[in-house]
């Protein structure tokens, strides 16, 4: 039974700035608040189907330093398994977030350990792709890496989900053996080499990526919700109208959340309507893995 998930990607130590705006050029401003937490793409998004109640391992690389403590500690005090997360001599990744007061971010990361994976990496975790439903892969680690692993996902028999952030050139070919692809309306436009900027113009991007490499394609178009086209129909999915405290984490709730659902048997549209009740409440709260809900409170909501 493929009732698990696996995730290779990105941990990072945040450092998260509260700030009224941010400094101009040569400008030095005062941050109101400064929070420390355990980020990443790929171990946000680890941390969210775990959350769920998904078995979820991950595997990538952190430092042999105090931050990869700690990222490996947070990582499994939600449950995810670390057993095929490997110290590197590198320093862990770090994010440096700038999160403004209407809940919008500006984030920088360093690279650091997350460029230290390797193919014997990926080898050691591929055995469970046997038993896995979803691969989920991000792109905070080196393309050859994702190339790598999309691969032995595809020997496995294992489904991909690719969410390519940050946007970074990618073979066809590889677009193609990804059996769902998520991207925001920046990494949309990339690789749609035009603007995506509504809702109307996500829907039909959608719907003629799906078609061209025949597979799922969702686009995040944040506050306004998604738009998802399967290669037969594109539909949009409105998102759930809340107050944000802090957007952190919100792309990466809604990922374990697809994830989670697509698992659960759920078609790829209820999935996606799933998974922004993950994010609405995520969004909600200080933080990105801290913030995000158990099926539990997703109940009670």
């Amino acid at each position: 039974m493929r009732d698990k998930i696996i995730v290779i990607g990105s941990l990072n130590y945040d450092i998260i700035l509260k700030l009224a705006k941010l400094p101009a050029r040569g400008e030095t401003l005062p941050a109101d608040d400064v929070a420390f937490s355990a980020g990443g793409k790929g171990a946000n998004q680890a941390v969210q189907a775990a959350k769920l109640g998904v078995k979820t391992y991950m595997a990538g690389c952190v430092g042999n330093d105090a931050m990869g403590d700690f990222l490996l500690e947070t990582a499994e005090k939600y449950g995810v398994d670390t057993t095929y997360i490997r110290r590197a001599q590198e320093p862990s990744g770090m994010g440096i977030v700038n999160a403004m007061e209407d809940g919008s971010v500006f984030a920088t990361i360093v690279r650091g350990a997350n460029f230290a994976i390797t193919r014997e990496d990926i080898d050691r975790i591929a055995p469970l792709m046997e038993e896995a439903g979803l691969l989920i892969l991000q792109m905070e680690i080196p393309q050859e890496m994702n190339r790598y692993a999309i691969d032995c996902a595809k020997k496995h028999g294992c489904r991909v989900l690719l969410n390519a952030a940050p946007a970074a050139p990618l073979e066809e070919e590889y677009l193609q053996k990804c059996d769902i692809l998520v991207v925001n309306e920046v990494e949309a436009s990339f690789y749609a080499g035009r603007a995506i900027d509504t809702m109307e113009k996500a829907q039909q991007e959608a719907g003629r990526m799906a078609q061209a490499y025949g597979n799922t394609v969702i686009i995040t178009m944040g506050a306004a919700g998604a738009a998802v086209g399967d290669g037969e129909k594109s539909e949009q999915i409105p998102s759930c109208k809340v107050q944000a405290v802090e957007t952190t984490g919100a792309g990466d709730s809604f990922i374990g959340g697809v994830g989670y659902a697509v698992l659960a048997g759920m078609d790829i549209f209820d999935a996606c309507r799933f998974a922004t009740r993950c994010s609405a409440v995520t969004v909600c709260r200080p933080g990105a893995q801290p913030s995000m809900p158990t099926l539990g409170e997703l109940e009670e909501i």
